[in-house]
């Protein structure tokens, strides 16, 4: 039985929605409980980062593919595997249930529903990182794709774990997310001003990692449709 594209965009919402909810709630959590030690908040918020985002894709992959992220969907048209209308649908979807999961996430921890964040992340070492973590991340999933493998979901996790600690900006990789992550003065905020220039190095990223893998892997088009995980459409155009 094929997905409608509603039930795909609210497995969109609600997946992106609780990756916030992870992020920006165990930062909170974790800039608690640290005592003021950076490093060790920092290794709590990246543990439950990647733990979330490996049972969110195993559990919404099936029904919308899991992308809980803007590059994705946008990649994944580029290469034919959903149409464009479908695109911003899923797009939408994902910028909204950001918002959110930041919501909840203050909510739950009794903090003001919206505080405008004032964690400064700006520099070109933080635009290089974003570039980066978001070309590395397109990589990892078009490489896992091509082999339809049934690990995609621990590999995306284990790199977003990863990428926290080897980039400066600590790896946020998704523009939804870093959206998301302006509402709330936290440990995992950031400045709004800081903001676009992030997006865009995640925009360059994502795409640089799929024109490189149309040349590493020339039917890359034809895996586009497996993007997380196997999942049935019901195609809008």
């Amino acid at each position: 039985m094929k997905t409608t594209l509603p039930a795909r965009a609210v497995a969109e919402f609600l997946g992106t929605g609780f990756l916030v909810a992870a992020v920006v709630g165990s930062g909170i959590m974790a800039e608690r409980l640290a005592g003021g030690n950076a490093a060790l908040a920092l290794l709590a918020n990246t543990v439950a980062t990647g733990a979330a985002l490996v049972a969110l894709i195993l559990a919404f992959g099936p029904i919308s593919g899991a992308h809980l992220n803007p590059v994705v969907s946008l990649c994944d048209a580029i290469e034919h595997g959903i149409s464009w209308p479908e695109a911003a649908a899923y797009i939408s979807a994902q910028f909204v249930g950001g918002v959110v999961g930041t919501l909840a996430a203050n909510a739950m921890f009794s903090l003001p529903l919206i505080s405008i964040s004032r964690h400064a992340r700006s520099g070109p070492a933080q635009f290089l990182s974003e570039f980066i973590a978001t070309f590395g991340l397109l990589a990892v999933i078009w490489g896992c794709t091509r082999f339809r493998s049934p690990f995609v979901s621990f590999a995306v996790g284990a790199y977003i774990t990863a990428a926290y600690w080897f980039t400066a900006s600590t790896s946020f990789a998704n523009p939804a997310v870093t959206i998301a992550r302006c509402l709330s003065n936290t440990f995992a905020g950031i400045r709004p001003v800081d903001a676009p220039w992030f997006i865009c190095a995640q925009l360059l990223g994502g795409l640089s990692a799929t024109i490189a893998f149309r040349w590493l892997v020339p039917n890359l088009e034809s895996r586009a449709k497996a993007v997380l995980l196997p999942h049935d459409l019901e195609q809008t155009r």
